[in-house]
């Protein structure tokens, strides 16, 4: 379906209630209501965008998975560290590093704490295989992502593990995405003091 300037924009804003009402009270717990007075249209114009609720929550991981994505080439690629540099200024290790401390909460825009993944992962699988899929995708384009940056410190000599790329890259992420479960019920950061420290022994 292609939109106009408006209709994208209107369905835009509806999305970003929907992921905003979802982070804070999960899937389940947003009534279609609750999404048409938080962006403040009819129900006629939900359902001329979304088949359903379940459609409704696929585009929503659909576009938050756009969107962090973007959030953490940015961090990869240095632009996302405090210098904004490259190259020397930022090795492939540092780069990872500065993902880990994102996923702790240091940066806002890959924080674990907005994480979609985290906080859907268990209650979306078992019930919406296309909101499953959607989920799967963004986890599977993240752990390539940080498979690339990985291989470029096994190039550089930054990372010494001789763990082939792909399969540290998603060691890597399961630690992280372990920190930031136990984190939800922790609330003091602790798991992911352990979980950077582990990182960085991983990554030797």
């Amino acid at each position: 379906m292609t939109l106009t300037a408006k209709a994208e924009s209107t369905r835009g804003a509806i999305l970003a209630a929907g992921e905003d009402l979802i982070l804070a009270k999960g899937f389940t717990g947003v009534g279609l209501q609750q999404i048409l007075t938080a962006c403040g249209v009819p129900k006629g114009s939900f359902y001329h965008y979304f088949s359903s609720k379940e459609g409704f929550g696929v585009a929503v991981l659909e576009r938050y998975v756009e969107t962090y994505l973007e959030a953490v080439e940015g961090l990869l690629s240095g632009m996302g560290s405090p210098t904004g540099t490259t190259g020397t200024g930022a090795t492939a290790r540092d780069r990872l590093r500065m993902l880990g401390d994102a996923w702790a909460g240091h940066a806002g825009e890959a924080s674990a704490d907005r994480c979609l993944v985290v906080k859907l992962a268990a209650e979306v699988s078992s019930f919406s295989e296309p909101m499953r899929l959607a989920l799967a995708d963004g986890v599977a384009r993240l752990v390539a992502l940080m498979a690339g940056v990985v291989a470029e410190g096994q190039q550089d000599g930054s990372i010494t593990s001789p763990c082939p790329a792909a399969e540290l890259a998603e060691s890597l992420y399961e630690l992280w995405l372990g920190a930031a479960l136990l984190d939800r019920i922790s609330r003091d950061g602790t798991p992911f003091v352990s979980a950077l420290r582990t990182t960085s022994l991983l990554l030797d």
